[in-house]
């Protein structure tokens, strides 16, 4: 029988709408004192508001990021997934000092910037950058910094961090410092991998990376039915990678939710577990069929117009 105490179904949705950045960033702000009451909020919170600043196009010489996939909300439900998964690493014994919490906000703020344009030079979506977005971000991240003086101490220190959200890089082949470095970069990553799969529209979202790839010629993927297919196998894939490079740390999220809560849930992978099992069913239909089983945000009708 459900707890009374225990969240109701409306209240584990709302862990995952990530649209309103204003919102997102008030959750992590109240996570983050819950690790450090006295921690200053003034560089990150400049970081995000120029960050999104890029992502809407006000940002001085960019457009607006266009990629339909890898957009504002991927990067707010990654920041706050990022900050739970960072308090269940704090709660559970392995403190966070401030600098620590700091590099891993920098580096999940930064980590998908790699897809803006600069103006006038705009050419499709920005998704033709899928291969070198990660490298291009950082460079974004390096300019960042030198053009307004902050110490490029931290810059380099965030470089790991974002390169290990790199999918295509072997995570242990990165050059970590030492083992405080490789934790935080296990964090950022998982929280990566977590966040966008734990989305309730993650299923519909397929479609949108489907047209990133065919813009980017990434991939060998012959329709959206065929990456909706091979999703489950690159669960699997994943999975080996949460439990294996990235070190199991994904299990922390519990202690988060423990603490915030009072559920021992981790609801990150239940989530993740809901959307691959909804996948299963979904895929031994009919491509036409499968489209209309995924009915969230209108997200079919606008790939549909788009493809």
């Amino acid at each position: 029988m459900k707890n009374k105490d225990s969240p109701s179904p409306a209240e584990i949705d709302e862990l995952f709408n990530n649209n309103d950045p204003q919102i997102v960033w008030a959750k992590v702000a109240d996570i983050i004192r819950r690790m450090s009451p006295s921690y200053d909020f003034t560089f990150a919170q400049s970081v995000f508001d120029d960050v999104l600043s890029l992502f809407r196009g006000d940002y001085p010489g960019y457009g607006s990021i266009k990629t339909l996939y890898h957009d504002l909300p991927h990067t707010l439900e990654v920041l706050l997934c990022g900050a739970r998964l960072m308090h269940g690493v704090h709660v559970s014994g392995d403190h966070l000092n401030d600098d620590e919490i700091t590099l891993i906000l920098l580096a999940i703020m930064m980590h998908d910037v790699g897809y803006a344009q600069l103006k006038e030079k705009e050419s499709g979506t920005g998704a033709q950058y899928t291969q070198t977005h990660v490298q291009r971000g950082i460079e974004f991240m390096r300019r960042y910094f030198n053009e307004r003086q902050l110490p490029a101490d931290i810059a380099l220190a965030a470089t790991n961090l974002i390169l290990g959200t790199e999918h295509n890089r072997p995570f242990m082949g990165i050059d970590f410092n030492d083992e405080r470095s490789l934790l935080l970069a296990r964090i950022v990553a998982t929280a990566d991998i977590t966040g966008q799969m734990a989305d309730r529209i993650y299923l519909e979202k397929l479609l949108f990376l489907y047209l990133e790839f065919r813009e980017a010629h990434f991939g060998s993927y012959q329709s959206m039915y065929d990456l909706l297919s091979q999703t489950n196998r690159f669960y699997e894939t994943t999975r080996e990678k949460l439990d294996g490079a990235l070190g199991g740390i994904y299990k922390k999220f519990k202690y988060h939710f423990k603490d915030v809560m009072g559920v021992d849930n981790n609801y990150y992978l239940e989530s993740i577990e809901k959307n691959m099992d909804y996948l299963s069913r979904i895929v031994a239909h009919s491509e036409e069929e499968l489209l209309t089983m995924l009915k969230r945000n209108g997200v079919v009708e606008k790939t549909r117009k788009l493809a």
